[in-house]
């Protein structure tokens, strides 16, 4: 019941985008006394939630606390549908995990699993992904696309467009994407993502999307290992950020795109990502399964696959691999 009321009136807040809701239509809302809405405001007060109160105006939030439960990324979202229903944990060992499982349980396209911590955090290759708690955007993303099976690469692209786009609007950063799934800053890795698939033969029944995105760590809570190659928008920017307002525009942007994706085909999301792209027309390594080709990075076909073409004129195909641009 307390969870129910926060939601109604963070909803009134968000609704008002940044003016004054009156006590009055609080009560109405919440269907309460003028009194308790008092105490829910000041609940939301010892939240962490700088509220201004104006005589005859009503309430407004001046700022929200660095928090990515439910009702804070609700706060100010603007999709149609993607991100309304969340699932959120303190702590979990992988959101793909329980993503995996929801979307075997059959939640709807659009549901998404957010944690403030993951103790098992996983990336491409079987890879841990360094996720502590309070710093940075652990999420998975469940979609039900109506594709072909050989098209669902394509969404791990449009994943990055997305995350680039609301990168930049935020922090005025110029991110950019390394084949297949990182996103770097000034060289170095700032986000991580992870596609998996559950599927038959001919039929797509889900597409878990895990991002894993270092927002308000300091060089300090890197270990060792891993300091060289990472970084935070907060290293980079010098400024903290309100991680659940960057998983609002992230999801705009990538609903956007999505929409788009589905009526229009790939194209407009390839050439968006080629736009963004650092690795092609360079001379790359990539370290495949199967050996290491060496060559230029000439594109990706509309499958999403790199193509890459050897000193002696040969395209070769690249579906997954780790990608080292030559200096």
């Amino acid at each position: 019941m307390q969870s129910e009321i926060r939601r109604k009136l963070l909803e009134a807040f968000r609704d008002a985008k940044g003016g004054y809701v009156s006590g009055q239509k609080i009560s109405e809302l919440l269907g309460c006394s003028r009194t308790a809405v008092w105490k829910h405001i000041e609940e939301l007060r010892k939240e962490g939630y700088e509220l201004e109160a104006i005589r005859k105006k009503g309430y407004r939030i001046v700022k929200m606390p660095d928090k990515i439960s439910d009702n804070e990324i609700r706060l100010g979202l603007e999709t149609n549908r993607l991100g309304h229903d969340i699932y959120y944990y303190d702590q979990v060992d992988s959101t793909q995990t329980i993503a995996q499982e929801l979307a075997n349980k059959g939640v709807k396209e659009g549901t998404i699993v957010v944690a403030d911590e993951q103790t098992g955090g996983r990336g491409r290759m079987a890879r841990t992904w360094y996720s502590p708690k309070e710093t940075g955007i652990w999420m998975s993303l469940i979609l039900r696309p109506n594709i072909p099976i050989q098209h669902t690469p394509q969404l791990t692209l449009l994943t990055a467009v997305a995350i680039v786009q609301a990168i930049e609007e935020i922090s005025g950063l110029s991110p950019v994407i390394k084949w297949p799934n990182d996103i770097l800053i000034n060289g170095k890795k700032v986000v991580g993502i992870l596609t998996e698939l559950q599927a038959e033969a001919d039929r797509v029944h889900a597409v878990i999307i895990g991002m894993g995105i270092n927002v308000n760590q300091n060089q300090d809570h890197f270990p060792d290992h891993i300091k060289e190659i990472a970084t935070s928008l907060y290293i980079e920017k010098g400024k903290y950020f309100t991680r659940a307002e960057i998983i609002q525009k992230i999801l705009l942007s990538f609903e956007r795109l999505y929409d788009q994706f589905l009526k229009d085909g790939f194209k407009p999301i390839k050439l968006l990502w080629e736009s963004y792209a650092i690795s092609l027309k360079q001379m790359i390594t990539a370290r495949t399964l199967s050996g290491t080709i060496r060559g230029k990075a000439i594109g990706i076909n509309d499958e999403g696959v790199l193509l890459v073409q050897t000193e002696e004129g040969e395209v070769k195909h690249i579906y997954s691999a780790d990608i080292e641009i030559s200096k």
